[in-house]
């Protein structure tokens, strides 16, 4: 008797296609399944040690991690995919390959979860924050558009994608490393940009070579995916959780209390100051006040 039970969510929902996903690369996605089931629990664990008002960060990566929990779940179960025609580029002919769209709907919310983030810890206006999602859901939605294109076309969509990337990965390399610096953190928010930025960088080619080019398989562009992913996800939203312990929330202007955030110009806390005196009793109609 084995001690785990057969993965058959392929006999359960059959894949189609010419290019379509394997028994292993189920395995693979259940694998990617749980360690974001874990990182979801470990976060919710480490949020009861933040401290009151300082845990902005943990409800931002619990939500994008849950989001992930379940789009790798659908996946793995060999859900939320269309057969779609794509050009070949090797020889030319048509191969109907598995899309799955709820990949790029994961990354409709991990993608902002991490600009929001980086905005927040380096100061920038929310007018940009609002600005950088955009670019990140214009990045997205044009991949999308393009993997569901069955000819070549879907080049000219690519490219407005990453032109999006590029004038985000500027913004946050440029604006927001300025503005880090200017509130004293420069350091962590260099390090944090970074390595999104890096890791960016390889989500074009990884595309290109998978649901844009079809030069690789299904399965293969699932276990390329899946690192960026969690190197992605996980690991900026980890090392954001442990930096944030030594922060300076005041300063950073990110504090909050049950009054809603908290000015940096005022460093009082509503709730901590004292309640106002009463208003003076009305004086009756027609009695001059002593």
């Amino acid at each position: 008797m084995a001690l785990l039970p057969r993965n058959d969510a392929l006999t359960t929902h059959p894949p189609a296609g010419d290019q379509r996903l394997s028994t292993n690369g189920s395995n693979w996605l259940f694998a990617v399944t749980a360690i974001f089931g874990f990182s979801l629990l470990a976060l919710y664990a480490l949020k009861f040690r933040a401290r009151a008002g300082e845990r902005f960060f943990h409800y931002l990566f619990i939500i994008a991690n849950f989001a992930g929990l379940i789009a790798y779940y659908a996946m793995a179960s060999d859900l939320a995919w269309s057969p779609v025609l794509q050009a070949n580029q090797l020889d030319h002919s048509g191969l109907v390959r598995q899309i799955f769209w709820a990949k790029y709907v994961f990354w409709v919310i991990a993608f902002p979860t991490i600009i929001i983030a980086l905005g927040i810890l380096s100061g920038i206006a929310w007018a940009t924050i609002v600005y950088n999602v955009a670019l990140s859901w214009v990045w997205i939605i044009a991949y999308l558009v393009a993997a569901y294109t069955p000819s070549n076309y879907k080049w000219g969509f690519f490219a407005f994608g990453l032109l999006a990337h590029v004038f985000l990965a500027l913004s946050t390399l440029q604006h927001g490393l300025r503005s880090a610096s200017r509130v004293g953190i420069r350091r962590d928010y260099l390090a944090l940009a970074g390595w999104t930025n890096f890791l960016w960088l390889l989500y074009p080619l990884a595309w290109g070579l998978t649901d844009g080019g079809n030069y690789l398989g299904v399965t293969p562009s699932f276990i390329w995916f899946g690192i960026l992913d969690l190197l992605l996800l996980t690991g900026v939203g980890f090392a954001v959780v442990l930096l944030s312990r030594r922060w300076d929330y005041g300063r950073l202007n990110i504090a909050f209390t049950q009054y809603g955030r908290v000015p940096a110009q005022a460093g009082t806390f509503p709730e901590k100051e004292a309640t106002a005196a009463p208003p003076a009793a009305a004086t009756p109609a027609g009695t001059a006040a002593v």
